[in-house]
């Protein structure tokens, strides 16, 4: 069985193992991130919604610079938001913050009833800068 090459963000990895997933796993100059929610450092959904869709990106970008990636690498970008009729303006108030500019990867949204008691989720294939493909 190939060993899987899994990226872990600085001061997180008790909450992932206690879930029993990877942040992330690099394949073949790409890198595959779990979603990331707005959680706080003790895995508790940031209630405030801004706040909430911020922190998942903070989590993204913490996830994203464990692999020598930024989302400038992001190629390939689903989200998942509950009631997205009524959430999804304010989610993309926040959005721009950190998205970078044009061209913007492609991205696909998915409304859902349940999230583990948040209301956002953002998870994504970024390309390996050319440096790491070797790793």
């Amino acid at each position: 069985m190939t060993t899987r090459d899994v990226v872990f963000p600085p001061g997180r990895h008790a909450l992932y193992e206690r879930n029993r997933y990877s942040p992330a796993v690099r394949s073949d100059g790409l890198l595959f991130v779990s979603g990331q929610v707005g959680s706080r450092d003790d895995g508790s959904p940031e209630p405030d919604l801004r706040k909430q869709v911020a922190l998942a990106f903070e989590n993204l970008n913490a996830v994203l610079k464990a692999a020598d990636c930024t989302f400038d690498d992001v190629v390939d970008v689903t989200v998942f938001i509950v009631d997205p009729a009524e959430k999804f303006e304010t989610i993309w108030e926040v959005v721009p913050t950190y998205w970078g500019e044009a061209p913007f990867p492609n991205i696909t949204c998915v409304g859902v009833t349940w999230l583990y008691g948040f209301d956002f989720e953002i998870k994504v294939i970024a390309r390996v800068p050319e440096a790491d493909i070797a790793r």
